[in-house]
């Protein structure tokens, strides 16, 4: 179970009634629900050191499936794979002054090896933007060597923070990392969007997550780079953004640190134009937290590691082989037809415990198949997301399961974005911002665009709940009117953009 703080007596009652359950509701305590359900659901397991956790199949098997999209369609943009040291040395990790400074707090040392103190500490790896650049220097000669462009799964560390949550702010992640040079700055503005509009996709088509592309602020764009796109998604329960994704145009800053430079084809030396991008295992703790509800997990069947869970139903005096058998049979013709189906035939558990458990875990669809469901040649389909049942005949099995997989898709993400524009709010002023926020809303506000008044937002609303801050200003911008005046500053606004307290 979660730390289980508190609520002990209210556990108990749960427990009794179903041995498993939750002992916490998402609408009235959502931190401990979501501890609770990636601990029950078996995603991750505790581990000894705050801020790292185990991750189970659970989680990494919707990680792989994640992967596997984004991997095959990095590789059609020509990206090659990599794999780069954990490790850095501090004066390469020092090179890029304002990349250090937004890293500097988080860095992770190396200081002994054994019983003996290094000569030099070494870092591990926050981001591998100088892990990797100078090995472009030395590769990138001449125009024929562009674009280089090179990805990597691996794991990161950054160290420093408070309030570790699982997925969403641990001190190790997974991640796939980018990293491409190009001879031209269009080149480089071209790929950010394409990376992003991939980024929307794992978001809104595997995740059933809503998300709005944006730029980010100067205040809140990667440290030491040209500018900051990102997908940001939203959570109701607690009215805060999280940055789903981010895709970075380097701009020449770091071809300059590093010396990476190329003969152009009229014979002088060019710096190149760099991106960076990446999505980590946040992803995951952005999905369990948009569709969780209080039985657990609902997982988007497209990243489900189990789409169909069957369980035989037999009663007193039945003979169980043959219901057995019809459910092999079953989990047999789904997985021909490429579902990820499986059989729970577990003795020593009850059918309504089997139900319970794999609500728990967020499986999409449930068949039970019982001596009257043989005998009437069907099977009771139960869905994960609304609890709707329906008998469905053994021969349109597949049809009729591949149809309610795509339904069960689609009314994921329909009623997560519903939830989130629910909660989206335009203000034109101060008193309108501090009501929205306090509301826990997604504001959309005109803005001056300048930092000095991002700053003073910040600290104006510095509280127990944390600061209020851009998350993006969307690239679908609503009309600005003329004379239109920023909400913080009066002066004329440039632009609309999302503001709000964020993971």
């Amino acid at each position: 179970m979660s730390s289980g703080k508190g609520g002990g007596g209210k556990k108990k009652e749960v427990k009794k009634e179903t041995k498993l359950g939750m002992a916490y509701k998402k609408d009235d305590n959502f931190g401990e629900w979501y501890s609770e359900v990636v601990v029950n659901s078996e995603m991750i397991e505790y581990y000894d050191i705050s801020g790292c956790y185990i991750l189970r199949p659970w989680a990494m098997e919707i990680w792989e499936l994640l992967k596997e999209f984004f991997d095959a369609e990095i590789k059609k943009l020509k990206l090659k794979p990599y794999y780069f040291p954990l490790f850095v040395t501090e004066n390469v990790l020092q090179k890029e002054k304002d990349h250090i400074e937004g890293f500097a707090p988080e860095v992770a040392w190396v200081t002994k090896s054994g019983k003996s103190d290094l000569e030099a500490p070494i870092a591990i790896r926050p981001t591998s933007e100088t892990v990797m650049y100078p090995y472009f220097s030395k590769w990138i000669r001449s125009h024929r060597d562009l674009p280089l462009r090179c990805n990597q799964w691996c794991n990161v560390v950054r160290w420093e923070f408070s309030n570790p949550t699982p997925f969403i702010r641990s001190r190790e992640f997974l991640w796939q990392e980018g990293h491409t040079a190009f001879a031209t700055k269009e080149e480089a503005d071209e790929e950010v969007l394409q990376i992003l509009e991939l980024y929307r996709r794992i978001y809104e088509e595997f995740l059933a997550v809503p998300v709005s592309k944006g730029r980010k602020s100067e205040m809140e764009k990667f440290a030491g780079g040209l500018y900051t796109t990102s997908v940001e998604a939203f959570i109701p329960n607690t009215g805060r953004g999280v940055q789903g994704a981010t895709s970075h145009c380097l701009g020449q800053n770091f071809a300059k640190m590093f010396d990476i430079t190329f003969e152009n084809d009229k014979g002088s030396r060019s710096m190149v134009w760099q991106n960076s991008w990446a999505y980590t295992t946040r992803s995951i703790g952005v999905m369990v937290m948009t569709h969780g509800d209080d039985k657990g997990l609902v997982l988007p069947p497209r990243v489900a590691p189990l789409q169909v869970i069957v369980i035989p139903v037999p009663y007193k005096d039945v003979d169980t082989t043959a219901i057995v058998n019809e459910c092999k049979k079953t989990v047999d013709t789904l997985e021909k037809a490429g579902i990820r189906a499986d059989l729970d035939t577990r003795e020593n558990y009850s059918p309504g415990w089997k139900y319970s458990h794999w609500e728990m875990k967020g499986v999409p669809l449930r068949i039970e198949i019982g001596p009257k469901d043989m005998a009437n040649n069907q099977a009771r389909v139960v869905r994960r997301d609304n609890g709707a049942k329906a008998d469905i005949p053994t021969a349109d099995l597949v049809e009729k399961i591949n149809g309610l997989l795509d339904e069960i898709q689609k009314n994921l993400f329909e009623t997560a974005k519903q939830k989130r524009d629910a909660c989206l709010k335009v203000v034109n002023t101060w008193d309108e911002f501090i009501a929205a926020l306090n509301d826990k809303k997604l504001i959309l506000a005109p803005w001056c665009d300048e930092e000095e008044v991002e700053k003073d937002v910040k600290a104006r609303t510095k509280g127990e709940l944390g600061a209020a801050k851009t998350l993006c200003t969307p690239f679908e911008q609503p009309d600005l009117p003329e004379g239109t005046t920023c909400f913080a500053s009066g002066k004329p606004a440039k632009k609309w953009s999302f503001w709000g307290r964020s993971y």
